[in-house]
């Protein structure tokens, strides 16, 4: 009877550990292929030269397309609607693009923030994988960080306060940082079994540092 037991608590990590591990290669695929799609449609959007207003209305799409993806996360309509979802929100930022690259030190700004997120991504998904630590413990801050932010961006668009921003910015680097740590954990310890939402969860985490990781660059540019 014991050893059945005894059996039977391994056959049970044995299920647990496969189907972290299926959940975090079809995560990191979806991932890719989304991040990839994204690339396309900014850089459509950048051809197109849309508007700040355009991406603005691009951005509430987007937003409104995340419930979808939550909502349609355990059905084949789930993967539709992430592509749709990371599509458009590419496209939102090829203004931000344009504006950028259209500085005296653009291209290289640029570069050095896609360089800067995905040394941090990397980074950080292998500490997370390699030390398989929960960081669960995190959760509050940074929910508590992220409102503090939000709150912060908005009141920044009627403040039009420079060192503001720069904080704000910074501030959102770290969280992001965190919480690539935290949503890598919740794979990794079974608190998140669906991998269209993990997806989501980092894809958002990337797409967040990348702007304000370049948001940082520009300003220190600018102070040159």
């Amino acid at each position: 009877m014991q050893d059945k037991g005894l059996y039977n608590v391994g056959s049970i990590g044995i299920e647990s550990a496969f189907s972290t591990n299926k959940v975090l290669k079809n995560t990191y695929m979806l991932l890719g292929m989304t991040l990839l799609f994204s690339a396309m449609t900014a850089g459509i959007s950048m051809a197109l030269g849309l508007s700040q207003g355009m991406a603005l209305v691009l951005s509430l799409v987007g937003f409104g397309l995340l419930f979808v993806v939550h909502k349609m996360a355990d059905s084949s309509k789930g993967l539709l609607a992430i592509f749709a979802f990371t599509g458009v929100m590419g496209a939102s930022i090829g203004p931000m693009l344009n504006h950028y690259l259209a500085m005296a030190n653009g291209p290289a700004l640029v570069m050095q923030a896609l360089g800067g997120t995905a040394v941090v991504f990397f980074g950080l998904s292998a500490y997370a994988l390699t030390t398989r630590k929960d960081f669960s413990y995190m959760s509050g801050f940074l929910m508590v960080g992220l409102l503090v932010a939000v709150v912060a961006m908005i009141a920044n668009i009627f403040l039009a306060i420079p060192a503001l921003s720069l904080t704000i910015s910074a501030a959102v680097v770290m969280i992001m940082s965190g919480l690539i740590l935290f949503d890598t954990s919740r794979i990794i310890n079974g608190g998140e079994t669906n991998y269209i939402r993990a997806t989501v969860s980092l894809y958002l985490n990337i797409y967040n540092l990348f702007i304000h990781l370049l948001s940082l660059l520009s300003i220190f540019n600018s102070d040159d």
